[in-house]
């Protein structure tokens, strides 16, 4: 089992070195700008999505993920940020559609950079991982399944990038834990 774990931490750690710091640090400088801050993605990458809204919500942002009931509208000085590993996906083209009409800032978060959804977005962070647009023959992934390579590698990314706008916001780990809720 020792060999699948060092496999695996190697598959994250490749699709974690190969994203742009460029695109890091301007995903960072819009989020910490963004009056609103809308989240989307589909399945598995929307629970990393998740995870990451709630983050943001500890560092003091005004932060949703759509499909939730208290979901706001987006508009100028806002920032839609979605997520398709495989490049499409008609959901998130359709938000990014509506997105991009009321006036929000897009940040795209995709492994196929070249895919027409991503001429919808203001900024675009690209995770050089498999996904399911290419899970399958000679070039897929020795052991993480399907886009579990593309998923890990975003939990690592939003980690860094939390740690990052901590730092840029100013906010003190004190802080952030008294945003943590207190109903468990």
């Amino acid at each position: 089992m020792t060999d699948a774990f060092d496999a695996a931490a190697g598959e994250l750690r490749a699709a974690a070195a190969g994203i742009a710091p460029v695109e890091i640090d301007t995903a960072c400088a819009i989020i910490a700008a963004a009056n609103r801050i809308v989240l989307y993605g589909c399945g598995r990458e929307g629970l990393q999505l998740r995870g990451f809204a709630m983050r943001l919500h500890h560092l003091g942002r005004d932060v949703a993920m759509q499909g939730d009931m208290a979901a706001p509208p987006v508009g100028p000085g806002d920032l839609f940020v979605a997520s398709a590993g495989p490049g499409e996906l008609a959901t998130v083209t359709a938000l990014m559609k509506v997105a991009r009409a009321a006036g929000a800032d897009i940040l795209f978060l995709t492994a196929e950079p070249d895919a027409p959804t991503t001429a919808l977005a203001t900024h675009r962070l690209v995770i050089p991982a498999q996904t399911m647009a290419r899970d399958l023959g000679p070039d897929s992934s020795a052991v993480l399944p399907m886009g579990s390579v593309y998923e890990g590698a975003l939990f690592l990314l939003f980690e860094i990038m939390v740690l990052r706008l901590r730092a840029d916001l100013g906010i003190t780990p004190e802080r952030m834990r008294a945003n943590h809720t207190n109903l468990e």
